[in-house]
C-alpha cells in the first residue's frame, strides 16, 4: 500500500483502495451455506482487508463473533492457486454490530499484520484521497499501527490504514509514520491537538506530509483544499470519529457530577461512637449529627 520513503523521511506513501473488482465478491457468493447467488445485507457487512495468507474463514469468524452475531463469512480465493487474495467479507446480524466491529477490530493484528475494516456498502469514491495526509514523527518503538489508529481516529475518519515505516530486515519501527483523513478539517484538528503531545513518553511531531515525487511541497495547500471543497463526491455530513474514549454525559460539568452517592453495602455496621458516618449515609438512630450538619 505504501511506497518506501525518500531519505528525507517525510515523503507521502502512495495510497491504494481495495483490489479491483472486489465488489463482485460482495454481491454474489458462488457457493456457500446461504445458497447460490445470495445477496448479502450490505449495510451489515464489513470489508476486511490486509489479511495474512494464514487467515481462514473460521479464524475470521472467531474474531468477529466477539463483536456481535455473525451471519456469514467469505474470503474469496484465486481459482487457480486456491489461495485467498488478502481480503474478505463478514456479514453481521445488524448494522450496529458491523459498525461496532469496525471501531473495535480495526488494526487488530492477525499473524503480525494489522487488518483493516471498512463498511462494505461504502462507495470507494467517498473515501478518495483528498490530500489530508499528515506525517507523524519521533514515534516510540512501542507505537504500532493500532495505537496510531486509536489515537488519531478521535479527530475524524481515517480512510486508509495508518502506516508506520519499518526496517525491511528487522521489522523495527523507524520512528515515523503517516495518517490519512477524509477531510482537511480532521487533519487540521489532529495537527493542532497532537503536535508536541506525548505518546508512549515521547513528544511526537505532526505536520502535513510531503507529496511524493515533488520537490518538498507539502499536502494541505490552498489548491488542495479548494479541490476537496468542490469535490462532487464530498459528503455533506462527515462521518463521526471514534468517540469510545469518552465516558459519561458531556453535558455534566465533570465525571460523576450530579450523581447521588452510592448506597452503603448491605449489612455494613454503623461507625464507631463519635465518628461521623460516610457521606450520603444517614447517622444511626440516637446518634447526634456531626458539627455543622443540620439535624
Amino acid at each position: 500500500l505504501f511506497r518506501a520513503c525518500a531519505p528525507g523521511g517525510q515523503s507521502q506513501p502512495s495510497l491504494a483502495g481495495p483490489p479491483r473488482g472486489w465488489r463482485k465478491h460482495l454481491r454474489h457468493r458462488p457457493m456457500g451455506e446461504r445458497g447460490v447467488g445470495f445477496d448479502r445485507n450490505q449495510e451489515a457487512t464489513c470489508f476486511v482487508g490486509d489479511l495474512d495468507s494464514q487467515v481462514d474463514e473460521s479464524l475470521l469468524w472467531e474474531l468477529c463473533v466477539q463483536c456481535g452475531p455473525v451471519v456469514d463469512v467469505h474470503i474469496p480465493k484465486d481459482k487457480l492457486t486456491q489461495q485467498h487474495m488478502g481480503f474478505g467479507f463478514v456479514e453481521f446480524k445488524g448494522q450496529a454490530d458491523a459498525e461496532y466491529a469496525i471501531k473495535v477490530l480495526n488494526m487488530i493484528k492477525l499473524f503480525g499484520k494489522p487488518i483493516r475494516l471498512n463498511p462494505a456498502s461504502k462507495d470507494t469514491a467517498e473515501t478518495a484521497d483528498v490530500g489530508a495526509n499528515i506525517f507523524v514523527g519521533n514515534l516510540d518503538a512501542e507505537v504500532d499501527e493500532k495505537l496510531l489508529y486509536d489515537t488519531f481516529s478521535a479527530f475524524g475518519l481515517i480512510v486508509t490504514t495508518p502506516k508506520i515505516m519499518r526496517d525491511p530486515e528487522t521489522g523495527n519501527s523507524r520512528g515515523f509514520g503517516f495518517v490519512s483523513f477524509d477531510s482537511f478539517e480532521a487533519s487540521d484538528a489532529a495537527i493542532e491537538a497532537m503536535n508536541g503531545q506525548f505518546l508512549c513518553n515521547r513528544p511526537i511531531s505532526c505536520t502535513y506530509a510531503i507529496k511524493k515525487d515533488s520537490k518538498g511541497e507539502r499536502h494541505g495547500s490552498a489548491a488542495e483544499r479548494l479541490l476537496a471543497a468542490n469535490n462532487p463526491n464530498r459528503r455533506s455530513v462527515s462521518a463521526r470519529p471514534n468517540q469510545f474514549f469518552a465516558a459519561g454525559d458531556a453535558s455534566l460539568p465533570g465525571l460523576g457530577a450530579g450523581l447521588p452517592p452510592p448506597p452503603p453495602p448491605p449489612g455494613m455496621p454503623p461507625p464507631p461512637p463519635g465518628m461521623p458516618p460516610p457521606p450520603g449515609m444517614p447517622p444511626p438512630p440516637g446518634m447526634p449529627p456531626p458539627p455543622g450538619m443540620p439535624p
